[in-house]
C-alpha cells in the first residue's frame, strides 16, 4: 500500500476524480508539452455524463491557463475506466504535437495509460488487515504506531487535520446559495445555531455533528479547498469528527493525529482491495469507506482495542453495501451533502456498538471480508447508479 499521503490529498471541490484528479493530469500534461500553442481535452464516461455538474471543463480550462484549452464531453462504450480522459496537444499551426489518456482513479489519484503508476510507491508490506494485526499484536504495536513504523509523515498530519478545521470553519460562516442549476441553500450555519440552541445534550451532540459535515460538504459543493477523506464527495464526514473532538471535546493535536493515521489505514485498505470511486464502486465506495474510516477513529478515540477498531470499520461499511451514486444534475449536492451528515452519525453509531458488542461476543465478519464483498457488489451495480446521472434521484428529482 502506499502513504497516506496519497489518500489525504488537500484540492478543490466539488469531487476528486471530477475536479482534483484532472487538475493533477492537466498539470503533469502541460509539463510533457510546456511549448504547445493550445490543448483541448476529451472526456469520457463518468467525466463526460456528470461533468458539467462537478465542474471539471471549469478546472482543466482553468489548469491551462494562460494557454488556450476546449473541453468536448464525448460518448464512447467499452473504456478501461468508467473516468477517462484524453489531453491532446498542438502547435500554432493547429498541428497535433501530442497525446495523454489519463484515468482519474478517485480520491484524486491518476493513472496513464501504459506507463507505471507515479502515485508514489508502496511503503506499507502488508496488504489485508488480517495480517496488519497480527504484526501488531506481535510487535506489542498500536495501529497508529504501525503507520508511523512505515509511513512517517512528519507534520503532514498537521496540515491535514488543519485544512479540515479550515474548511468546516469557513462554511460555517456562509449562507449563500450553491453555484448550479439546484439553487440550494446553504444550510451548515443555520444547523450550528439550532445545535447551540439544543436544551438536549445528546440531540446537541447530532446537531453539531450534522452542522459540521454539511459545512464541509457545502463548502466542497461551492468548489472550495478542503481535503479527500477519502474523497472530496465523502470529505465531510471525517472533518466533522475531527472538529468535534477537537473544537468541542477539547481532545489534543496528537490523538486526533492518531485518529486520522488510523483512519487512513482502514481508507488505504479499502483503496487497495476494493475501490474509493463512486463511477466505479457507487457511494459505498465513498461515503461506506468514509464511514468505516470514521468509526475507526471514533474508536480509537474511546479508548477501544484494535479488535474493536476493526469491527467498528466493518460495520461503517458493511451497512453501506450496495449504496448507489446518483448525483441529482450531476452536482455534488444531492444527496451528497446529506448524506455526508447521515454517514457522520452512523460512524458514531458503529463506534458504540462495535465496542459494546465485542465485549459480548467474538464477530464472524472480518474487516477484509466486507471489503472483498463491497469490491463485488461494486461491479454488480448498474451504471445508471454509479456517477453517470443516468438513474436513481438523478432520474426524479427535478431541476429548477
Amino acid at each position: 500500500m502506499k502513504s497516506l499521503k496519497e489518500l489525504y490529498r488537500i484540492g478543490p471541490g466539488p469531487s476528486s476524480s471530477h475536479t482534483l484528479g484532472p487538475q493533477r493530469a492537466c498539470r503533469l500534461f502541460q509539463k510533457r508539452y510546456p511549448m504547445a500553442h493550445h490543448y483541448e481535452v476529451e472526456l469520457y464516461g463518468s467525466l463526460s455524463l456528470t461533468g458539467k455538474g462537478h465542474l471539471t471543463d471549469a478546472i482543466i480550462m482553468e489548469t491551462m491557463k494562460p494557454k488556450a484549452c476546449l473541453v468536448f464531453f464525448k460518448n464512447k462504450k467499452d473504456l478501461k475506466h468508467p473516468n477517462t480522459m484524453r489531453l491532446i496537444a498542438f502547435d500554432e499551426k493547429n498541428q497535433e504535437i501530442g497525446d495523454m489518456i489519463v484515468y482519474s482513479i478517485g480520491g484524486g489519484a491518476i493513472r496513464v495509460e501504459g506507463e507505471t503508476s507515479n502515485e508514489g510507491k508502496d511503503v506499507y508490506p502488508h496488504h489485508f488487515l488480517k495480517d496488519i494485526l497480527e504484526y501488531c499484536e506481535a510487535h506489542a504495536m498500536e495501529l497508529w504506531e504501525y503507520v508511523n513504523m512505515f509511513d512517517p509523515l512528519g507534520d503532514y498530519m498537521d496540515k491535514i487535520m488543519d485544512q479540515m478545521i479550515k474548511t468546516v470553519d469557513g462554511g460555517l460562516q456562509k449562507e449563500d446559495v450553491l453555484p448550479g442549476d439546484l439553487h440550494l441553500k446553504r444550510i451548515a450555519k443555520e444547523l450550528k445555531k439550532q445545535a447551540d440552541e439544543c436544551k438536549s445534550a445528546v440531540e446537541k451532540e447530532k446537531l453539531l455533528l450534522c452542522a459540521y459535515a454539511y459545512s464541509a460538504s457545502e463548502e466542497n459543493a461551492g468548489g472550495s479547498i478542503t481535503v479527500t477523506a477519502p474523497t472530496l464527495g465523502s470529505s465531510g464526514i471525517l472533518p466533522s469528527l475531527v472538529y468535534y473532538y477537537h473544537k468541542n471535546l477539547g481532545y489534543s493535536r496528537e490523538c486526533i493525529r492518531n485518529g486520522l493515521k488510523i483512519a487512513g489505514l482502514f481508507g488505504n485498505l479499502i483503496k487497495e482491495n476494493a475501490t474509493i470511486s463512486g463511477a466505479q464502486g457507487g457511494c459505498q465506495a465513498e461515503i461506506g469507506a468514509a464511514v468505516s474510516m470514521g468509526a475507526a477513529m471514533v474508536a480509537y478515540f474511546r479508548g477501544g482495542s484494535s479488535s474493536q477498531i476493526e469491527y467498528a470499520a466493518e460495520i461503517g461499511i458493511e451497512h453501506h453495501l450496495g449504496l448507489t451514486c446518483d448525483p441529482v444534475g450531476g452536482y455534488v449536492m444531492i444527496p451528497c451533502i446529506e448524506r455526508n451528515a447521515v454517514g457522520v452519525l452512523r460512524a458514531m453509531d458503529a463506534a458504540i456498538l462495535a465496542q459494546s458488542i465485542c465485549n459480548v461476543r467474538e464477530h464472524k465478519v472480518s474487516f477484509d471480508m466486507v471489503v472483498n464483498t463491497m469490491n463485488y457488489t461494486g461491479r454488480k451495480i448498474a451504471l445508471e447508479l454509479k456517477e453517470t446521472s443516468l438513474g436513481g434521484l438523478a432520474s426524479v428529482v427535478p431541476i429548477r
